[in-house]
């Protein structure tokens, strides 16, 4: 029986493109292992220290006639005005050259008063584009409704939309942007990550074996002040010399390097054709048939002419022809403990596509052979 390996980028790849096997050499490649050593700062978080989502509404202008004419956009152009000074009447705003957007960003932990974070910027009325407009100074606020920033600037679209008498094209999303550091932090949100002097990890993917991995090293390295709490939370007892250092701990904690463990899964997505297998998902004994079903439809739009000297028109008739073909299919029997190189093999072998693929491993799955969590994306 072969080792368990891995198959993660490798997979996308493999099932993605229709000639992978002949570029790369599976020989050549060292599947020893199915996960490799990673730094225990790559995989985990420190509790406490987190980003804090902020909002806002804001005016963009300097539109060159793709913004609002929603009574939103009237509303605001006449606050900000009346803020200068300036009393509107709403019969008198006329301009598609102004957009009410909706302001979003992340206060990233340890960032400090006059730093600058990006912001995005979305349309929330019927303007058409934002390309070439400026964001006016707009407060942005958590969710205790205090102001943390404060955002303006110029917006940068990816997106194009251009319009004739009778066409129009679209390319990307032009009613979406960004203002790159277009914020600057007004007030910060202290990070406590040391209560009691005790520091604890959270792991991105929560798993026993890794948590207890990430104890057991640390423990190695500084004596007995880590344990895991559960799957996904790793508790740190500050050794003696760090107590008054903490952020030279975590740094040097978080360079330990071990192997991560995973449940067996196979992700697969139907929409794009994609499938990644991890790298012990494992297959009982089961036999895999392989059929293909070609339906072609063909149009034939044929022009008909009326009778002479008759009162008909000339008109156009459609001819459907359908034909279907079946190839002749095959039945494979893959051994029992298969592992993922053996199931690429023998899915190859068959001649199947992405597509095909997918479906083979949810019949797979059904039948109870699929020794792995099959999700669906």
């Amino acid at each position: 029986m072969k080792k368990i390996f891995q198959v993660l980028i490798f997979s996308v790849c493999l099932f993605s493109c229709k000639n992978s096997f002949a570029a790369v050499n599976l020989q050549d490649m060292d599947f020893s292992r199915v996960n490799p050593n990673v730094r225990i700062k790559d995989i985990t978080e420190v509790e406490g220290a987190r980003g804090n989502q902020l909002t806002g509404i804001g005016l963009v202008t300097g539109l060159n006639g793709t913004g609002d004419n929603s009574q939103m956009a009237v509303q605001m152009m006449r606050n900000l005005m009346r803020n200068f000074g300036v009393t509107l009447d709403a019969r008198s705003v006329r301009t598609r050259n102004i957009a009410v957007v909706a302001l979003t960003a992340t206060l990233p932990p340890y960032v400090r008063p006059g730093q600058n974070i990006d912001v995005n910027v979305n349309t929330m009325g019927n303007a058409s584009s934002l390309s070439g407009g400026m964001l006016i100074q707009a407060p942005l606020r958590a969710a205790d409704g205090k102001v943390y920033a404060v955002a303006q600037g110029p917006v940068i679209v990816g997106g194009s939309t251009a319009q004739g008498a009778a066409a129009s094209r679209t390319q990307n999303i032009p009613t979406a942007g960004r203002v790159p550091g277009g914020a600057i932090v007004e007030r910060d949100v202290p990070s406590d990550y040391t209560m009691g002097g005790q520091v604890a990890l959270l792991l991105r993917d929560p798993d026993f074996t890794t948590a207890q991995r990430i104890a057991d090293a640390i423990n190695r390295t500084y004596g007995v002040v880590a344990y895991a709490v559960d799957a996904g939370r790793v508790e740190v007892n500050l050794p003696g010399q760090y107590v008054q250092a903490p952020a030279a701990f975590l740094a040097n904690m978080g360079g330990l390097e071990i192997e991560p463990d995973t449940s067996a899964k196979v992700a697969v997505n139907e929409r794009t054709g994609t499938v990644v297998m991890g790298g012990n998902v494992k297959i009982s004994s089961v036999g895999v048939a392989h059929g293909n079903l070609t339906v072609t439809v063909g149009e034939s739009p044929v022009i008909v002419q009326p009778e002479s000297f008759s009162n008909g028109v000339t008109g156009v008739e459609n001819r459907t022809d359908i034909t279907a073909e079946e190839d002749g299919g095959s039945m494979i029997a893959m051994p029992a403990t298969t592992t993922v190189r053996e199931m690429v093999r023998v899915l190859n072998s068959l001649g199947a596509r992405p597509r095909d693929i997918i479906e083979i491993l949810q019949a797979i799955d059904k039948a109870g052979a699929l020794h792995g969590e099959l999700v669906t994306m």
